[in-house]
């Protein structure tokens, strides 16, 4: 991992690094002893710092460059040993290399699903899972923090940690987001946003930053998914009657070109489904219904339609937003002065933010006036 040049033999005299392993963000510079030579050469490549630990206390921090290691170039571990400008014996101290570049393509996830409270289904639980990335902006905080006297210090051994911080402000930012469970697909790229804006101070106490945050996908239980796919469907089906008497030929169709998938078995289904088939399509819209002469049987009351749907408000004034509110609650609050005919709502299916008095269906909350007073 590391390259040493031994030009005097007992001491070092050119310290540097090269990693190609791709995950090591911690790597310290071994040597029995821990001696340097005074004025010998550190090399410190882009993407790397190197952090001068001197007997347990913090002392330097190199940037990328080339340096000769003198008094001048080491201020601090000049500090702290007293040194004065004629000073050339061997000093002791320990190098670590921290690596500065993005590490990418890491993974997070929710180990178990959030519940959350949607303004369409109710109370949902979600899924999610994406991939961040993560770079050391503070070395000596980072190696003081996280690292200590670990000799090599890889990207695993802080991930688990860092996706639990992920997993914590994800599921806070999207509870009190109130982005419909629809909606969330649409709002991935803001919502990283807002959730690596609120680990960016966790992490720095850490001396880390997390330049991306991406949200690769929010699902719900597989149970719902069924659900929502059935619902679907019927939607993609249209006439449920003629979709039924397609089904049954199809089927029909499927049992005659089968002769050996149950022998006559297949063809009475057969001939049965197309019995039935030809009934429907005589009492369908395609067929005239035959007279009869038998009294018509007692009919049931067909059962009342389902209610309608409540919509329910989401408001926004002065870049706060609320809700969500039912129409008699927003009612409630024109009566009362808290929203006006110029508050900004928002409902699940509707483009965008509109004002009040632009929505149909509350414009008329706020035209109802009182009749005049008696003996006016």
């Amino acid at each position: 991992m590391g390259i040493f040049d031994f030009l005097t033999g007992e001491f070092i005299d050119v310290i540097h690094w090269v990693d190609d392993t791709r995950d090591t963000m911690v790597w310290r510079f071994e040597r029995e002893g821990h001696e340097i030579k005074y004025g010998a050469k550190l090399t410190v490549r882009e993407g790397q710092s190197a952090v001068f630990i001197h007997e347990g206390q913090l002392a330097d921090v190199f940037t990328p460059g080339l340096y000769m290691l003198e008094t001048n170039n080491m201020p601090v571990l000049t500090t702290l040993n007293h040194w004065d400008h004629g000073f050339k014996s061997p000093f002791k101290s320990e190098i670590y290399f921290v690596n500065t570049t993005r590490f990418n393509d890491l993974k997070w996830g929710t180990k178990n699903p959030i519940i959350c409270r949607d303004p369409e289904f109710g109370p949902v639980r979600l899924r999610a899972f994406g991939t961040y990335s993560i770079r050391v902006t503070d070395p000596a905080r980072f190696l003081t923090e996280i690292v200590g006297t670990d000799g090599e210090f890889t990207m695993d051994e802080i991930s688990f940690q860092i996706r639990n911080i992920i997993v914590q402000e994800f599921s806070r930012v999207v509870a009190s987001s109130g982005i419909p469970v629809l909606d969330m697909a649409a709002n991935t790229g803001d919502l990283g946003k807002l959730v690596a804006a609120e680990i960016s101070g966790t992490l720095a106490e850490y001396g880390l930053t997390m330049p991306e945050l991406y949200i690769e996908n929010i699902s719900l239980p597989p149970a719902v998914e069924e659900a929502m796919d059935k619902r679907t469907s019927m939607g993609i089906a249209g006439d449920l009657g003629r979709f039924t008497q397609y089904s049954a030929a199809e089927a029909m169709t499927a049992a005659a070109q089968n002769p050996n998938g149950g022998g006559g078995m297949g063809a009475g289904l057969g001939m049965g489904m197309g019995m039935a088939m030809a009934q429907q399509m005589a009492q369908g819209p395609w067929g005239a219904r035959p007279a009869q002469s038998v009294a018509p049987a007692a009919t049931h009351p067909a059962p009342p339609p389902p209610p309608p749907v409540e919509h329910v408000w989401h408001t926004a004034q002065d870049g706060v937003t609320s809700g969500p509110f039912s129409k008699a609650a927003l009612g409630r609050m024109a009566t009362g002065g808290e929203i006006t005919r110029d508050t900004y709502v928002w409902t699940a299916g509707q483009d965008g933010w509109k004002r009040a008095e632009d929505v149909q269906e509350l414009a008329q909350l706020f035209t109802i006036l009182p009749p005049p007073p008696p003996g006016a």
